[in-house]
């Protein structure tokens, strides 16, 4: 064996027990408490130490600062702020062809597809319960059978503001408690059920073209997931299921354009989308690691010449 082999061997080995080891703390450490502590100091107004801070996280990261409202670290009060920083007017452009879905969020495809006899794909060898996923109830889930998915991982580098895909009304909404790992792919491919065993906001809407679904996925150190119409859903965190209902019409209905911002996330996380079935098509190239660019292209809307 080639010194050279032997190497890349070693190196292989010591890569997949660190792997191991990072897992085994995952399951090992208080996830809830970490991430509330986490999410209490990203809240704190600490002068130029969160200036310092935030500076550091723009250096480590690589953020384009650039595409931000506000531009500098000693622009924000909190990391929070900074964080769940606005994009500068310009800096994404919305999609306006009527038949096309665009991009929610900033960050990469994990996985998407169609989704069978009610299971999404979460990894190679791991599926999940589409009925999980959305609280438990086979009625919420109904509409989404046979129906597609598309599953979406913000990065610490990316905008955390989530957006609309398409136009649509507010249905219901559902606080599910649940772990809080990290959904990094690592994760992705060791923890069985993920998206469906972490803590989520499951958002349902109705649209002119089918039924909606966006859940945004809590994780490690995601100290807060918030909603436009409601605020902060969580912290605090629950140990029951939570749902509030939305008329479908008049003035108390809840309404976006496509484009419009739904929801935010304190310290990143994951989108996941399913669509009602026969009404989206993705893009044949875009897949897992295709990243996003909100208001890009996302799928087309299903034609009858499409069936």
């Amino acid at each position: 064996m080639s010194s050279e082999h032997s190497t890349s061997s070693t190196s292989l080995q010591t890569n997949k027990f660190s792997d191991k080891i990072k897992i085994v703390l995952q399951y090992a450490m208080p996830k809830h408490a970490i991430s509330r502590l986490v999410g209490k100091l990203a809240a704190a107004k600490m002068g130029w130490l969160t200036t310092k801070l935030i500076d550091i996280f723009i250096k480590a990261y690589d953020i384009n600062m650039s595409e931000a409202k506000f531009k500098k670290a000693s622009d924000f009060t909190t990391f929070n702020d900074f964080f769940t920083r606005e994009l500068a007017e310009g800096a994404r452009s919305i999609d306006a062809d009527a038949s096309v879905l665009c991009y929610p969020v900033d960050g990469a495809i994990s996985q998407q597809g169609d989704i069978v006899e009610g299971k999404l794909i979460q990894a190679k060898g791991f599926n999940y319960s589409l009925t999980s996923l959305l609280g438990g109830d086979a009625r919420t889930a109904a509409p989404f059978q046979q129906g597609k998915f598309s599953c979406i991982y913000l990065a610490p580098k990316d905008y955390h503001r989530i957006h609309m895909p398409i136009a649509a009304t507010l249905r219901e909404m559902i606080y599910v408690p649940g772990e809080l790992f990290s959904v990094n792919p690592l994760t992705a491919n060791n923890v069985p059920d993920l998206f469906a065993r972490n803590e989520r906001v499951v958002t349902i809407f109705d649209t002119e073209h089918g039924a909606l679904a966006m859940v945004l996925v809590g994780a490690t150190i995601v100290a807060s997931i918030e909603t436009t119409w409601a605020g902060t859903i969580t912290p605090p965190a629950g140990k029951d299921i939570f749902r509030w209902q939305y008329p479908a019409k008049g003035v108390d209905a809840i309404a976006f354009e496509k484009g419009d911002e739904m929801g935010r996330f304190k310290l990143g996380s994951t989108v996941v989308s399913a669509f009602a079935p026969n009404m989206v098509k993705f893009a044949p190239d875009a897949g897992p690691e295709t990243v996003t660019k909100l208001g890009e292209l996302y799928a087309n809307l299903v034609t009858e010449k499409d069936q």
